[in-house]
Formats: structure tokens, C-alpha cells, sequence
């Protein structure tokens, strides 16, 4: 029996019996096995996430009805019921469907999603909009235990539950982020999950009394009151919500009756699900944090677990051997111990380590108290999070100057996950905040250097700012020095900074070949500039070409145009190779830098139509 080839819509689900979902939930855990497997992605959470995702379907109609998914790491299931079954071998790939939901995608994705935290917020305008316009669709909110650490979280509850507004929230709760979650709502959680014995009981129950619905409607009925009356309260009734819970999340009956029962409230509703991340395939219920999001990898054997390098993985090796010396060194991080290589710090220094859940402005905050106090903190974050801390940055840290080191991991493409998690705006916003330095490693040798520089060299807030992934052909270290002429020329400058260096130089070794001498120069500090060497470059060459990966505003081309302007260094002629809006589309790193121009070949061809455009000036000055 193949059930799964007959969904191609959600009505395709309304008719299946029990025995045909649970069916088609085992189908579909293998076909996510499969598909995972060769393209990579988030595979835990959805395999987590299976009958819960088939439940909402048949309860809800999402051409009408708005289905919001926090984070959106558990959405392939409902990719897969919504016609997108067969579009999976191109998951997360250049010009393929998205890894998140996205509404420019189909009509069945509500909202954007990506990061954390964000949906209960979304999901009350949308209700809010639907009674402002006397429109009629249901709305419902899907959030994890992990999301639910974010403070945005509990702005969006306590606001909705005080609402009256229809609304429902589902709780889908696996006591997991992407690493164990911490923290008191976690704590509150555990509390409120029940025992096996619980659910066993619930089953037994249902069946007693499902050939009598009105009977068992009834006893439910009168059960929900006595707990409401006898049981101690929980954070949720004090909100505003009508809570129904907790249910287990791979019981398609019991899901489908809880969710039907919380649409037809009209009133605030949180429906608690406890659910297993990785259900369905051994290797990622053993290690579920491991298989929350992976590359490809062999079906028969897991994921390769050895221990490849990375700049991630420096970081954290690096920071592990200063801490050793410097008892004053904490690590900070917001849910992505092992994300930012930091499970070897926590482990060596357990008292020195504090994950603070899914509270990226909380860290920042908290980064300045301890600055302030004397410590040294180091807040390892992935760029686009770090974006939800602006405000603390500025305000908390700046205004005092106080030393905190970011560790700025996953900055500029980073590939796969696609628009809502590119670190393509840390160069704007870091360098607008008031005596932040900022440092662009290129290499291993150099993350360590900067690293080092960063903690005993600067004062004030400093980021340093890295890639996703490994070092390439560029291995070496420019030390201290703020900026590095990597290769001399007389015919054009060409100014870079971090990974990108690789390509400036594979393009000026291909300029040469056409008899074009191209200055490198490698920014080591991107905040402040070294416009002293640029300027003495331009001087020389007359040309500019700045290569980065991140956004046009505030991007290190725009600066040092402005420095040109200002100084009196006239060109003639300039480019800037960057990333235009920002909003970059999912695909391999590779095929994005290609598709984007900022890749070898993209750079040699800006740098030759430069080079003739300048030719061209010079034929009509002296014609």
C-alpha cells in the first residue's frame, strides 16, 4: 500500500481511516528519511511532527484558514500535504522550494518563517484582522517548547490571551530546541508533562466510550471542570487561555478530537502536545539533537559524526584554550551550544557557561551586566539572531562601552536555509553601533589571532565576525594589522574581506593571465576601515571593486565611496560587487556567490568591464 502517492491536497486526507493515517505516518517518516537524506535539512523536528501536522490538516482547511509555524523547522510535513510532495528532491537547492514555509510559495504557507518565537504575535494580527473585517476563518498558532523560551513568546501570550480573540495555540512540546532546552519555562513544562501511564489511561478511556459520543463528550465535559476547579492552575490559565492538555502528539484520534474541540471554543485556547523528536528512525531518536538539522548523509549508517573543522569549531577550541589561562572568560549562548562550537567550553567549564534558551537581546543584556562587573563574556551567536538583539546592543552595551566580545558565526551566505537566516546585515547594523570594532577572520590561524586581539587588545564592544563552514586556499594569518595587501597591482584595486578573499584572488591570478595587475587588499578590521592603504591604492590604480557578502547599505563599498568623496580621491570608475536588498533565496553557498556575482568568475568579469569602461574615458579625454 502506497497512500502517500494519493495526497496531493489536504482534502486527499479527510476520507483515510485511523488505520490509513497511521499508515500514511509511517509512509511519510520514511519518505522524510529518504528525501533528508540526499538534500539535507531539518529531520528531527518533522519527524517529530508527523501525525500532529496530519491532525491540523484534517481539522483545518489552510486555503482559508491560517496555520502559522513558529520557526518553521517542522513544516516539511505540511509541505508534503499541500502538493509539494514531489518538488522534495530539489528541498532547500537553488530555485527548489524552501526548507521554511513562504507564502510567495503556495497558498497553504500562512506567513514567513525562520526564526523563533515570533508565531503567537503573527497569529493575533491575523485574528485581530479577521475581526476587524468580519471575516470568518479560523486561525491557529504552531509553536515549540524551545520557541516558547523567547520572551516574544510571552509578549504575543499575554496579549492574545487578554484578547478574546478565537485563537489557538498548539504547544508542541518534545523538550528539545536544538540543544536540551533550559530555563524555567522548561522546567514548568517537564512538570506538566505526564506519565505513559497518563496516556495508556486516556486511550482505554476513549475506547470505553467511544461507541457512545454523547456519553463520552459528556464525561469529558464534566472531567475538563473538575480539573479546572480541583487542579492547581498553570501559567497559561493565568494568561487568558483555556488549556487542554496535555496530549500525546502521535495519537491521531485524541489529536484530531482536541484540536476539533479547541477550533469550535471562540476563545483563547493552548492545546498542550508532547511529542518525541526523531520518532521513526533510531538514530535520530537516540540523538535527536544531532539530526535537528544535517547534511546528506547514508540512511544505513546516520550522519557522519567525525570531527571535521570548521570556523565554528575553531571558535570554540580557541576560546576552550584562552579560558584555561583567564579564569575571567565566561561563554554565553542562546540555544546553540553545539551550533557555535561551545559543547567542549560547557563541558570544561560548566560554571563558566550559561544558555540562556532562545533569548538572544536577554544575552546581550546580560553580556553588560557581567562586562560591567568585570568578566569577560563572549556571546557566540549566528548573525541573523544576533539581529534580534540590536537594541541591547546599543543601548546596554555601547552607550557604557563596555568589553563585550560577540562571536559573530554564520555571517554572510550561508546557503541552504535560505533568506531568513543569510548573515547578510551584521556589517550594517554592527557597524552603526557607537564604538563597535568589528574583525573579518579569513582563516583558521586568523579567527584565533583575531580572537585573541578581541580579549586583550580592544576595548569596548568587538565582534568578530565569521562563515559558516571551512577555511579554503587562503590559510594564513595577517596577524594584528588592520588591513593586508595581499597582492600589489598598478591597474585596479580590488578591496575584500573574510571568505571572500579566496575569490578576489582565483579572479586576479585570471586578470593577470589577460595582463591586468589587480591590488588586493584584505580588510582585517571592517570597523574602523583602514582608508589610509585604500586611499593610497586608489591613488595609484584609479579603480575600485569592492566584494562582499552582505547588503548594499552600510556595506564596506558604500563606506569607502563616502571616504573617497570625503578625502578627494577621484576614480575612474567603481563597482560594488555586494548583495544588493539583502534578501537572498536558498541554494548551495556556491551557486548563490554565482548567482549573485561575487564569486571568481563574477569578479573577474565586473574587474574586466571596469578595466574598459576606464580604457573607454581615457580614449574620449584624449580624442
Amino acid at each position: 500500500m502506497n497512500i502517500l502517492k494519493t495526497i496531493n491536497s489536504p482534502d486527499d486526507l479527510k476520507s483515510l481511516s485511523v488505520r490509513e493515517l497511521e499508515i500514511l505516518s509511517s509512509e511519510i517518516r520514511g519518505f522524510l528519511i529518504d528525501n533528508v537524506s540526499k538534500t539535507g535539512g531539518h529531520l528531527a523536528s518533522n519527524l517529530g511532527a508527523v501525525e500532529l501536522t496530519l491532525a491540523l490538516h484534517r481539522v483545518y482547511d489552510t486555503e482559508k484558514d491560517r496555520l502559522v509555524f513558529d520557526v518553521g523547522h517542522q513544516s516539511y510535513v505540511h509541505k508534503i500535504v499541500t502538493g509539494r510532495r514531489d518538488d522534495f528532491k530539489t528541498l532547500r537547492q537553488l530555485n527548489g522550494i524552501s526548507g521554511y514555509p513562504k507564502p510567495n510559495e503556495s497558498i497553504h504557507d500562512a506567513a514567513v518563517a525562520g526564526h523563533a518565537s515570533n508565531s503567537v504575535s503573527v497569529a493575533l494580527g491575523m485574528a485581530r484582522a479577521r475581526t476587524l473585517g468580519n471575516e470568518d476563518y479560523s486561525v491557529a498558532a504552531i509553536i515549540g517548547d524551545g520557541a516558547l523560551t523567547g520572551g516574544l513568546a510571552y509578549e504575543g501570550l499575554c496579549d492574545a490571551g487578554e484578547s478574546g480573540e478565537a485563537l489557538v495555540v498548539i504547544l508542541n512540546d518534545n523538550g528539545m530546541a536544538i540543544d536540551s532546552n533550559v530555563g524555567g519555562i522548561s522546567t514548568l513544562l517537564a512538570c506538566m508533562r505526564v506519565k505513559p501511564a497518563y496516556f495508556r489511561f486516556k486511550r482505554r478511556y476513549r475506547q470505553l466510550f467511544s461507541h457512545v459520543p454523547a456519553l463520552y463528550n459528556f464525561n469529558h465535559t464534566i472531567k475538563e471542570w473538575l480539573k479546572r476547579r480541583l487542579l492547581p492552575g498553570n501559567i497559561f490559565d493565568d494568561l487568558g487561555f483555556h488549556y487542554l492538555g496535555p496530549v500525546d502528539g502521535h495519537d491521531l484520534v485524541q489529536l484530531e478530537a482536541v484540536l476539533s474541540w479547541a477550533k469550535e471554543l471562540k476563545t483563547p485556547v493552548l492545546v498542550h502536545v508532547i511529542t518525541q523528536k526523531g520518532r521513526g528512525y533510531g538514530y535520530a531518536e537516540q540523538e535527536p539533537e544531532t539530526y535537528h538539522g544535517v547534511g546528506a548523509f547514508d540512511t544505513g549508517c546516520g550522519v557522519d559524526k567525525s570531527d571535521n573543522m570548521s570556523f565554528s569549531c575553531t571558535f570554540g577550541r580557541a576560546l576552550t584554550e584562552f579560558a584555561e589561562k583567564d579564569d575571567k572568560i565566561v561563554a554565553i549562548t542562546a540555544a546553540m551550544c553545539s551550533g557555535t562550537g561551545l559543547s567542549e567550553f560547557a563541558k570544561k567549564f560548566p560554571n563558566r557557561f550559561f544558555d540562556v534558551g532562545i533569548a538572544e537581546g536577554h544575552a546581550v543584556s546580560m553580556a553588560a551586566g557581567m562586562a560591567s562587573r568585570g568578566a569577560k563574556p563572549v556571546f557566540a551567536v549566528y548573525s541573523s539572531f544576533l539581529q534580534r538583539g540590536y537594541d541591547m546592543l546599543i543601548h546596554d552595551v555601547s552607550l557604557s562601552k563596555l568589553h563585550v566580545v560577540f562571536a559573530v558565526d554564520r555571517a554572510g551566505i550561508v546557503g541552504h536555509d535560505g533568506e531568513t537566516h543569510q548573515g547578510v546585515f551584521d556589517v550594517s547594523f554592527l557597524c552603526s553601533v557607537p564604538h563597535m570594532a568589528v574583525l573579518c577572520p579569513a582563516s583558521y590561524a586568523e579567527l584565533r589571532d583575531m580572537l585573541n586581539l578581541a580579549l586583550y587588545r580592544i576595548e569596548g564592544p568587538v565582534a568578530v565576525r565569521y562563515p559558516r563552514g571551512g577555511e579554503e586556499t587562503y590559510t594564513q594569518s595577517s596577524g594584528t594589522a588592520p588591513s593586508t595587501v595581499i597582492r600589489e597591482g598598478k591597474d585596479m584595486t580590488i578591496v575584500t574581506y573574510g571568505i571572500i578573499i579566496n575569490q578576489a584572488i582565483a579572479a586576479a591570478e585570471k586578470l593577470a593571465d589577460s595582463g591586468i595587475e589587480a591590488e588586493i587588499i584584505k580588510l582585517n578590521f571592517i570597523n574602523p576601515i583602514d582608508t589610509e592603504t585604500v586611499m593610497r591604492s586608489l591613488k595609484k590604480t584609479g579603480i575600485l571593486l569592492t566584494a562582499e557578502d552582505v547588503c548594499a547599505q552600510g556595506s564596506v563599498g558604500s563606506r569607502l565611496l563616502a571616504a573617497c568623496a570625503k578625502e578627494g580621491v577621484l576614480l575612474e570608475c567603481s563597482e560594488m560587487l555586494d548583495l544588493g536588498s539583502g534578501i537572498v533565496t536558498h541554494g548551495s553557498t556556491e551557486d548563490l556567490y554565482r548567482l549573485k556575482g561575487i564569486d571568481a568568475e563574477g569578479i573577474f568579469l565586473s574587474a574586466m568591464k571596469l578595466i574598459k569602461s576606464a580604457e573607454t574615458k581615457s580614449a574620449e579625454v584624449n580624442a
